[in-house]
Parts: C-alpha cells; structure tokens; sequence
C-alpha cells in the first residue's frame, strides 16, 4: 500500500492544493484533497475486476470552490440545517449565516467544506491514510468555541474506507459532522441512479416542512415510498404523490437508523456486481438523491452533470437536534471530546 500525494491544482486565490491518493495492494484507490477535506475519487473493481469511480469527481480545485453541492466534502460544524441560523445554549443566544433562505446549511457560506486543512500521512502495516487537522476559532461563522477538530480517512486491502471525526472545545457549543460524497456505483457515471437498489435498515424518517426543516414530527415508513427496509430501487417511488417528496424534489430526509444490525445501510448496483455497506455509530443518515446538481458542472470525464447522477448517504446525529425537542441536543462541552465514525465497505456480488 502506498500514499502518493501530487500538485492538484489551484484555488482562485492562487493557493495550491495538495491530492492525497491512498492505494492498497489490489490497485483500488481513494483521493482526498486538503480543500475542504473533499473525496476527490474511489475507484473500486466491478465483477470484472475493472477499476471505475464510484463518487462524483471534479477536476479541479476552482470547480469545488464555486460549487455549491459540498462534492465529497467534509461538513461542518453542523451539517444540514440550523432552522433560522440561530440556536441557544443556556442564556446565550448564537446567530449563524443564512445560506439557504433563513436558514443555515452545513456550517454557513465558508464551513469546513470550504477551508485549506493540514494534512499528516499514516502508514500502517494494515492501512494507509491521512489525518486532517483544523482549528476553528471561537465564533467562527458564529460557532462558539475554539475547536482542534481532526478527521481521519484510512484505506485498507480490503476495500474499506473508514472515516473518522474527533474534536474538542475550550466553550459549549454543537458539532455534527459528515462527508457529503455522491454515490454510483454504475462507475463513471454510466447509468443515473434510479436502478441501484437501496437498503436502510430504519423504521422511521423525521418529517420535514417544504424548508426540509424537521417538524418534531416522526413518520414511519411503512406503506410509504420511504419503506427500504428490504432492498428497493432508488426509483421506485421518488416520483410518487407523496408530500415529503414534494418537500424535497425527491429524497432528501433523515432516517432514524434501528442500529440493531452490523450493516444498517447498503446499494447495490447489479450489472456492475458494485455493493456497498455502510456501517456507522450515528443515529441517522440523509438521504439526498441529488435532486438539485443540475448541469452547472462538468465531472471528472467530460460529462455534463445532471440532477439525479449519483446520490448521498450523509451519516450524523440527528438534524437540527439544538433545536428540536423530541430528541437529546448535541451539545459539546468543554473537556468532552465529539467522536463519531462511518465505515464505507466496497465490494462485488
């Protein structure tokens, strides 16, 4: 196995930015980048042996930069919503930027996705990786806290990615990260995403308003194009005449996970032989079936990007949780130390 990092490109500052490609001894790779900690690419064999991507790719750092989709980025601090950018911890009241309406998304206009973050090989004699460090300084985007926040990306022989977020704070404040890499297994994009078939092992979704905004409502699944407790096409079901598809041009809500199985999550794509198995320690994940790339991009290979191409599993707390009653908040406190961990397991049929 092997770390080769190479000269990327540059951000329209004229900054450089660094490609870290992690190979293992069956030639499947992963790259990350240190702008905003994005999975630039995962080639993984299909039933052939043939080494196609598998998330969506960029081909340069200007391309992230003026995106607005968080490409494989690492999100943050909060990722999802804050309804009206604004949450309270104790008698202190904290206003975030509105990024999306009167709302904030994925930690404001410049969140994790979208800073230069210090990088540190590791070489392990069963996995390679990088560890990505950044510090974040109290009130940054209106966050409180200074934050020594690290996310760890490891690759193994085995085809398995783990993706781990430590942090800690010096004030109470929240965090809830993820990685927001867009799935398809068909490699390089060949087939949009309506014919993987998709399993979640989870009982019930929050209810979002047209803002996809929680409700403090909880739906369950059942009878509902939402029901991918066994496995369903993507398909199947996102056009139907249901109101929280409405909401979101499609799938773009949170599964309450049952956690009462190893692999609580998992596509598969059958005429690739692509399957992949997603365990983690959060207690939801979003799904986002891509309903708004639209064709402002141009992928990796030349094609026009499209809505619907490839499509999100974003495993997390619970949204908006600081300011929702029907579930715990995520409050960090000083001395504490945020954790959380998903593992992306690739294989064949």
């Amino acid at each position: 196995m092997q770390i080769v990092k190479s000269n990327f490109g540059n951000l329209s500052d004229g900054g450089p930015i660094y490609k870290y490609k992690l190979i293992n001894d069956t030639n499947s790779f992963v790259s990350i980048i240190n702008y905003g900690g994005i999975i630039n690419e995962i080639y993984v064999p299909d039933k052939d042996g043939k080494l196609e991507n598998v998330v969506i790719s960029l081909p340069n750092p200007k391309d992230y930069e003026n995106n607005t989709c968080y490409f494989g980025a690492a999100v943050g601090r909060i990722a999802g919503r804050i309804s009206n950018s604004s949450f309270k911890i104790d008698n202190n009241f904290y206003t975030l930027e509105k990024n999306c309406g009167k709302h904030s998304l994925h930690g404001g206009f410049k969140g994790l996705s979208r800073v230069i973050w210090n990088v540190k090989e590791i070489n392990q004699s069963d996995f390679i990786g990088v560890e990505l460090s950044y510090f974040s300084k109290d009130m940054e985007n209106g966050f409180p806290g200074n934050m020594n926040i690290k996310v760890l990306y490891t690759f193994n022989n085995n085809n398995e990615l783990k993706i781990s977020y430590t942090a800690d704070t010096d004030k109470k404040t929240i965090i809830n990260m993820t990685n927001h890499s867009y799935f398809n297994l068909s490699g390089n994009y060949k087939e949009d995403i309506y014919s993987h078939y998709l399993t979640i092992n989870a009982d019930k979704i929050f209810e979002l308003d047209q803002d996809l905004i929680p409700t403090g409502n909880v739906l369950s699944v059942g009878g509902t194009p939402f029901d991918f407790r066994k496995p369903k096409m993507v398909g199947t079901g996102i056009n139907e005449d249901n109101q929280q598809l409405k909401n979101g041009n499609g799938y773009d809500h949170p599964f309450i996970l049952n956690k009462d199985k190893d692999t609580e999550i998992s596509i598969c794509d059958r005429k690739s032989g692509r399957i992949l198995e997603i365990t983690t320690d959060q207690k939801s994940v979003v799904l986002y079936t891509g309903n708004s790339i639209t064709n402002n991009y141009t992928y990796f290979n030349g094609l026009k990007s499209r809505d619907r191409s490839a499509l999100c599993l974003e495993t997390q707390y619970y949204p908006d949780a600081i300011n929702q009653k029907n579930v715990p908040s995520n409050i960090l406190n000083p001395g504490e130390t945020y954790k959380a961990s998903t593992t992306y397991h690739f294989k064949i049929i």
